[in-house]
């Protein structure tokens, strides 16, 4: 599933292609893609006639501003891509959704296992009242409000493993697995460590890693994985430089024992034994 640093990247590319174009209509080729409105139809004709003044991103999902005051909310879940292309390119054979734009573009949705989602917020509707899983996010690792403080109080009495923690979006908005191998790893927690026995010294250590791998991963445009692509096709470059994550059986690179992977909440882990505790 496409973590924060993908949506960040795609969400970048959005904003370079697509700002200030008018969307002269649209093609939903799979209905259950729309989450709102209920209408296909309602979607159509109701991103049709505006432009996209700003993409914007909370937590893994992504929100366009419109002139017409309204929102256009995506969700890429586990497969999903949002390709910038002429209308005239083949359509793949798991194309969802198509938004025309003038000069014969179109903003593609490519969704393989099907699991990702668009909304059309009219002007005037909450649109937390519409894409409900934006109210249940905590804040965003780039936030100023995701202090040392914020996240020992998040991770204060939770008797569960601190990378289950980490995965809870009402943690840390954004954060997904790859990351959270990559951030424990840095910071010299082990994955299964309970969040009650973590020190508040680790939490400090945590909280910074989280944002360096982070930022590390979206100069790299996000990490290969899957059929993660940005707007533009291309892959990312994240996964050259990974730590531990994907990498088990093969030597750590600080003290060269053997990278090892565990289940974890039926999730992968990644960790080293010697540099972690």
């Amino acid at each position: 599933m496409p973590e924060l640093p993908e949506v960040e990247t795609v969400r970048r590319g959005l904003n370079q292609l697509t700002l200030n174009r008018k969307i002269t209509g649209g093609d939903v080729l799979l209905h259950r893609t729309i989450a709102h409105p209920f209408s296909v139809g309602d979607f159509v004709n109701g991103i049709t006639g505006s432009s996209i003044s700003a993409w914007h991103r909370r937590g893994k999902y992504l929100l366009a501003s419109t002139t017409s005051a309204a929102w256009l909310g995506v969700h890429l879940r586990m497969t999903g891509q949002l390709l910038w292309l002429n209308q005239n390119e083949p359509l793949h054979k798991h194309t969802r959704v198509r938004i025309f734009f003038e000069d014969q573009r179109e903003l593609r949705f490519v969704d393989q296992r099907t699991f990702g989602q668009m909304w059309w917020v009219p002007s005037g509707m909450a649109v937390e009242g519409v894409i409900t899983g934006l109210a249940k996010l905590a804040v965003d690792p780039f936030s100023p409000e995701f202090t040392v403080e914020y996240l020992a109080n998040k991770l204060h009495n939770r008797r569960r493993p601190i990378k289950t923690a980490l995965l809870d979006q009402s943690v840390v908005a954004g954060l997904g697995n790859i990351y959270a191998d990559e951030a424990l790893f840095k910071s010299g927690v082990l994955p299964e460590t309970l969040c009650t026995n973590v020190q508040l010294k680790q939490i400090e250590l945590l909280r910074t890693a989280i944002i360096q791998v982070l930022e590390t991963s979206i100069e790299a445009g996000g990490t290969t994985f899957s059929n993660f692509l940005n707007v533009k096709g291309v892959n990312g470059n994240y996964g050259g430089v990974a730590w531990v994550y994907n990498r088990a059986g093969e030597p750590c690179k600080v003290c060269g024992d053997v990278i090892q992977r565990i289940k974890l909440g039926g999730r992968s882990s990644h960790f080293c034994r010697q540099c972690q505790v």
